[in-house]
């Protein structure tokens, strides 16, 4: 018996890296995490605020960058990406 397609992904684990503001409000400046696949950016990034107040406010100022591109909230994550959250970032 054939199987087209290979093997179905039901988990991808995603680099997400902090910086600044992000990493002081999330306690690490990175971690691998594993998610369903299908997962979207904002259902990540929603899971994520879900760790505390600080991390919640610097999450919704923040912007996102999948594998060194800019990422919109509906975004899928596949397997192996790096999930980059940067805060606003003040000075000159």
């Amino acid at each position: 018996m054939e199987v087209r397609g290979g093997p179905q992904v039901n988990e991808v684990v995603v680099r997400v890296r902090f910086f600044a503001g992000a990493a002081a409000a999330a306690g690490r400046e990175e971690e691998q995490l594993p998610v369903p696949a299908g997962t979207t950016l904002d259902a990540l990034v929603e899971r994520l605020a879900g760790r505390g107040p600080d991390l919640a406010k610097v999450l919704a100022a923040s912007s996102f960058l999948l594998d060194a591109v800019a990422a919109r909230p509906g975004d899928e994550l596949t397997p192996g990406v790096t999930l980059d959250v940067l805060p606003p970032f003040a000075g000159g």
